[in-house]
């Protein structure tokens, strides 16, 4: 498997930002870091091999210093301490860190082979001055020193977190800014998510020998390390104490870690997948929920494995750090102190990001609900699979309900905004969390829940390890359907207009009825039908939308549906006859099964009292 792991590498080297045609940056980097477990302070050296596969001559390279959000008057200190809706992880916690508390991370040296380089560092931020430009299809190879300060654990990353883990060690290296079609990403750190250039990774985590570690990639020592990574057959702990963890993780575009000397690890294979790893502190209080983890998480993995597409590395750890939920390539840290729904919930939301976060990888500050929506998608199905009791909702159903409380409040912003810039917390996140989800569940209306699963497969595998974006999506799902999408990405992803559809009028026509329905709202959208007669029987019409160029050809609800003829998008309003007799209709409904976002289902129903049209109910 990771033989064939380093071919898929190999293979998809010159993969795209847009489109998934093109170019992306490639890396290659070496890692290694010794920290003081007494002082919190850590020196690295990083070699990066750069190569540039962009049509564009770099004269500078840019990093991420994660870490130096960590202090009073960083701009995320800044951003929590104004926004009107904190974190309350963070709040103002920022600006009460005393000097030894704080996070840091300086660049110490850059060297471009033996030439030494200027560097500035810009808070987050570092630039990298090259001594020699990297020209087109050209490489180069670039080495930082640095020096940190592991700050008390407040998002994220840090050390002693509130259940008591020592040390959840994300973004602490200088990690190098994706370049793409968009030029460079420097966005500082604000406490959102990230977004990363491919590469191969080498990393050594020197320590002290009584913690035991959990990283992202491959334990290369395995043999001499133990930890119940392996039976120990020899020793290679240094005169100072310390024991140097050498992990090896092929095609990700980052690497976490996280270390105790309480971790118990336990392990789990998944028939034909991965190996699972699960750390957790030695405490007895967590053992009972712990350890019925592994078996959900084997059969959470082979739910994605089939439905979504295959996880393609050897190794995934679930490892109890961080401050809630929070993943990274192969790995997730994820506070344990839960019960059981709670614990698997979490477990499986992290893990299922190693689809969407992990594989494909799209640029988080730009469409973080590409990452969190479609990933809040695929797990409510997995939810659903490992606990039946969750059947009894329609999958997606409580998607659909926080849309539409974000649509009346005034948080609603469009799907577009950078995620750094949204107004609020809450709204950032029901967009990214909800809305994400829902935009997904309403398409499954427009085109057919099958043929929306078919076009998310159709897209892990055409896209993968190649940073997708929305063009992508749609493309997938339009090459699946066979129905033009344009209209939905665009409204739904770039404005936040109001979907709003009525029933206006129902009236005799001869042996049958004339029905009318309105747009009131700008929102477009095809539109269902359902005609219920007094004698119980039911007739469900769909109206396709003019720029569809087609209909929908699966069935919605179990139901089948007769197609009419197209609305023209220009047309307030939509009338069709039906060979149905006016007196027989009982009520007509639009949405029945309620799928759309419609912002009033008031006027979605009329009913008929006696042979007399009786209005919305």
């Amino acid at each position: 498997m990771r033989e064939s792991l380093l071919v898929v590498a190999l293979a998809i080297s010159l993969a795209s930002y847009a489109q998934c045609s093109g170019w992306q940056q490639q890396i290659t980097c070496a890692l290694s870091v010794d920290l003081d477990v007494h002082t919190h302070r850590f020196t690295g050296t990083e070699e990066l091999h750069y190569r540039n596969n962009s049509p564009d001559t770099l004269r500078e390279l840019y990093f991420h210093l994660y870490f130096n959000a960590f202090k009073p008057g960083s701009e995320m200190d800044v951003r929590s301490r104004t926004i009107s809706d904190p974190d309350p992880r963070v709040a103002d916690r920022i600006q009460g860190l005393a000097p030894d508390e704080q996070g840091d991370l300086t660049c110490t040296a850059a060297r471009q082979g033996r030439q030494t380089l200027r560097t500035t560092h810009l808070g987050t931020v570092l630039r990298v001055e090259l001594h020699k430009p990297v020209l087109p299809g050209k490489s180069t190879r670039v080495t930082l020193d640095f020096r940190g300060q592991v700050p008390v654990q407040i998002r994220r990353s840090g050390r002693n977190n509130a259940e008591g883990v020592d040390y959840s060690m994300t973004q602490w290296y200088p990690k190098v800014a994706a370049y793409d079609a968009r030029g460079w990403h420097t966005d500082p750190y604000v406490g959102r998510e990230f977004y990363g250039e491919w590469g191969d990774y080498d990393l050594k985590v020197t320590l002290d020998s009584s913690y035991t570690v959990a990283s992202t990639g491959v334990l290369a020592n395995a043999a001499s390390i133990g930890h119940g990574y392996a039976a120990r057959t020899k020793a290679q702990k240094r005169t100072d104490g310390k024991l140097t963890w050498h992990f090896k993780a092929p095609h990700v575009h980052d690497v976490a870690w996280a270390a105790d000397p309480d971790y118990v690890q336990q392990t789990a294979q998944v028939p034909g997948g991965p190996l699972l790893r699960f750390f957790r502190l030695d405490k007895p209080e967590l053992k009972e929920t712990w350890d019925q983890l592994p078996a959900y998480m084997v059969r959470a993995m082979q739910f994605m494995n089939v439905h979504f597409g295959k996880y393609p590395w050897p190794e995934y750890s679930f490892v109890q750090g961080g401050d809630g939920g929070m993943e990274y390539p192969m790995l997730t840290l994820i506070t344990g102190e839960r019960r059981l729904g709670s614990l698997v919930g979490v477990s499986v939301h992290e893990m299922v990001h190693s689809w969407y976060y992990g594989v494909l990888a799209s640029d988080e500050l730009h469409f973080p609900w590409m990452d969190e929506g479609f990933t809040e998608y695929a797990g409510t199905e997995v939810m659903r699979e490992l606990f039946p009791a969750l059947r009894k909702e329609r999958a997606h159903a409580d998607a659909r309900a926080s849309y539409l409380r974000l649509a009346a409040s005034d948080r609603h912003e469009p799907m577009s905004t950078h995620a750094d810039h949204y107004a609020t917390n809450g709204g950032y996140s029901a967009t990214a969390y909800s809305k994400g989800e829902f935009f997904l569940d309403q398409l499954g209306a427009v085109i057919g829940d099958s043929t929306l699963h078919q076009g998310l497969r159709r897209l892990f595998a055409s896209c993968a390890f190649k940073h997708p974006g929305p063009a992508d999506v749609q493309r997938a799902m339009e090459q699946e359907s066979g129905l033009q999408l344009a209209w939905y990405f665009d409204e739904w992803i770039n404005t936040t207009r109001a979907l709003d559809y009525a029933v206006k009028d129902i009236v005799p026509h001869g042996d049958g009825t004339a029905i009318s329905v309105e747009r009131i709202g700008e929102m477009l959208m095809p539109v269902d039908v359902a005609i219920r007669m007094a004698d119980g029987t039911e007739h469900f019409l769909h109206i396709p939308l003019s720029l569809m160029l087609g209909a929908r050809q699966e069935r919605l609800g179990g139901k089948a549906w007769t197609a009419l003829p197209p609305w023209s998008w220009p047309a307030p309003t939509y009338t069709f006859i039906v060979d149905v007799p006016f007196a027989g209709i009982r009520s007509v409904v639009i949405d029945p099964f309620e799928r759309l976002g419609d912002q009033d289902r008031d006027n979605d129903q009329r009913t008929i009292a006696g042979g007399t049209d009786a209005g919305g109910q």
